[in-house]
């Protein structure tokens, strides 16, 4: 069977500025990037080098102000807003560094209420999610009774909940330990090897080693991107 390859992006030109005049910052300097469809792709950088805006720019969080954005097949450059939040819903999923997930929900309802806001997804399929990030036993539980681990895996079961083109990650396994941050890494690895493209943002270079791409970005500007021929496996790597 073939598999279904999804999320392929493309960005010519883009730059973001934040601020005016002596204050302004700018945040990305003319990107140009290409990310196959169904590729993990990390992106690593120091603080202030603009890969998180560059993560929000290809998942419609903000606009850019000049440039080109073809993200899943769809142009989104200077879509307003309101358009965007329509995108959005209809094509990314998004895994947070600090989960967000609401405390008054149980693991299984923090998964099915993305679907009944957004009208996408399938409710009966919310087991199986929490199941392919290995957390049937924990379905009944609210946030405050998870490990941190357990809270990053139901937030990635939740960004899956839509059956979004794409999936974006901010620094996933930056709050974990080792060893649920290796899982976290895991579950992506599976995610894009299914045929989704996985878009991560980490510091860490032995947790970038897993992607098929590794991207690196300083002041705004890209300065390498090199595809990586052996990506580590997450299960058994070291970090």
């Amino acid at each position: 069977m073939t598999k279904d390859v999804r999320g392929g992006v493309r960005l010519r030109g883009v730059s973001k500025t934040y601020g005016e005049g002596a204050a302004a910052v700018r945040a990305l300097r003319e990107v140009d990037l290409d990310i196959p469809a169904g590729a993990l792709v990390a992106i690593l950088g120091p603080s202030g080098s603009g890969k998180t805006t560059l993560l929000n720019i290809i998942g419609g969080i903000e606009s850019a102000d000049c440039g080109t954005i073809v993200v899943a097949g769809q142009d989104i450059s200077g879509r307003r807003p309101r358009d965007l939040g329509a995108f959005r819903r209809g094509h990314i999923g998004f895994v947070f560094q600090f989960f967000n997930l609401i405390s008054t929900l149980t693991a299984s309802e923090n998964v099915q209420v993305v679907i009944e806001l957004t009208g996408r997804g399938d409710r009966g399929r919310v087991p199986d999610l929490l199941a392919a990030v290995g957390l049937s036993d924990r379905a009944a539980h609210f946030p405050a009774q998870l490990s941190g681990g357990e809270q990053q895996r139901v937030s990635i079961a939740r960004a899956l909940a839509t059956d979004p083109d794409l999936l974006l990650a901010d620094e996933p396994a930056g709050a974990l330990d080792v060893a649920t941050g290796r899982r976290v890494l895991e579950l992506l690895q599976r995610t894009s090897r299914a045929g989704r493209a996985v878009i991560m943002v980490t510091h860490n270079e032995a947790a970038a080693e897993i992607a098929d791409h590794i991207i690196r970005m300083r002041d705004g500007t890209i300065v390498s991107a090199q595809r990586n021929s052996v990506p580590a496996d997450a299960a058994t790597m070291r970090w």
